[in-house]
């Protein structure tokens, strides 16, 4: 069964490298209200490792994480 979520946000951060891969989405985040949904589209490697424990370490949730292909991801995270 597949999860649907309402993304309020969506952002890519493909193009950057650490540590603004998470200064990005702690931007985006903090522009959101409580309980919204961001979608962050990311690379595998560093930003992969990196960015999930980040937005767990503020306390946000990660719901979900799609292998896109190509060495892309997609995170959906609920904001606390």
């Amino acid at each position: 069964m597949s999860e649907e979520f309402a993304i309020d946000k969506k952002i890519d951060i493909t193009k950057d490298v650490c540590p603004f891969t998470f200064v990005k989405v702690k931007i985006a985040l903090d522009g959101m209200e409580n309980g919204q949904f961001l979608e962050v589209d990311l690379n595998k490697g560093e930003a992969m490792k990196n960015v999930p424990r980040s937005i767990k370490d503020e306390g946000h949730k990660i719901l979900k994480i799609n292998d896109k292909g190509d060495g892309v991801f997609s995170v959906i995270v609920k904001k606390k």
